[in-house]
Parts: C-alpha cells; structure tokens; sequence
C-alpha cells in the first residue's frame, strides 16, 4: 500500500473509531438490525404484490403494519439525517437485499460468475449504506475524487470494521 492510501486508511479507521467512542456504536447489533430492516423492505414488497395479484385489501394493512415496524428500526440506524439520507438509506439497504436475492437465484442455476457480480454490488452498496450511517461520506470529497478519476473504497469498512460476530 502507498503512502497516500496507507495515510487516508488511517485517517478512516481514526474517524470510525472516534465515532464509535463518541456514539457509543454497537456496530454488531447495528449489523443485525441492518439486515431486519431489509427483511421488512422485502416484506413491503410481497404484501403489495400479494395485494395486487389477490385484490384483497388486507394484504395492505398488513404492509402498513410491517411499514410502520420498519419505519421506527430504520429510526435507530438513522437517528439524524441530512437532506433525503433517510430514503437513500431505505433504498441502500433494500437493494442490497433484493441483490444478495439475484445472486442466490443465479448461483442456483450454476451461474456463478454472474451472482459474483450481484454479490459485489450488493456488498458495494451495502458498505456504501454503512459509510452513510457512520457519516464517512462527504459529498465535496466524493466528486473531487470522481474528477480525479480514484476508486472509492466504502467496501474496506464492512470487511474491516464490522464484526457482526462480537458478542
């Protein structure tokens, strides 16, 4: 690793560590609670389609009901939002579930390489979801290494900095 990158992974590990002093982050159970919402994400899905297919409006009710549950965990990841973080947090974390969900499909029918590719993304966008929940994004810093044409590395705080197996 150059010096560059070895110095911003430092300055990245610092931040994420002072966040998790200052907040009190339990990253483990946030982890768990990351994937619930998801879940109730999914289950949005199915009762509207279910209502849809059935016509029976208490498949409906029941999706307010799930909405509702969800709405009040997302508010724990989410505590304090900025512009629309709220919905691109839903969103995140919802496509990063109905991704893992095509990657399992076509591993299934033996077409690993392509539920590799669904993997990747879903993990992408999931540690995308995690350097948002952390506050880690910074807009200005985001297009100024767009225009400089380096890689964003979101994924390195997944695969270094959250152990969902802590107890």
């Amino acid at each position: 690793m150059d010096e560059s990158k070895r110095k911003k992974w430092e300055e990245l590990l610092e931040k994420i560590k002072k966040a998790h002093l200052e907040h009190k982050l339990d990253l483990s159970t946030d982890e768990d609670l990351s994937i619930g919402v998801m879940n109730l994400v999914s289950l949005e899905e199915h009762f509207f389609f279910t209502a849809e297919k059935t016509k029976e409006d208490g498949y409906l009710d029941l999706l307010e009901e799930v909405r509702s549950v969800r709405k009040d965990l997302l508010a724990k990841l989410m505590p304090v939002n900025e512009g629309e973080t709220w919905c691109i947090s839903k969103h995140l974390l919802a496509s990063t579930m109905r991704l893992i969900e095509v990657g399992t499909k076509l591993d299934a029918s033996d077409r690993r390489e392509e539920a590799k590719q669904a993997y990747d993304s879903a993990f992408k966008l999931y540690s995308l979801f995690w350097a948002l929940r952390l506050k880690l994004v910074d807009a200005s810093n985001i297009k100024k290494a767009k225009e400089e044409g380096k890689p964003l590395d979101f994924e390195s705080i997944m695969t270094e900095l959250i152990n969902c197996c802590e107890e």
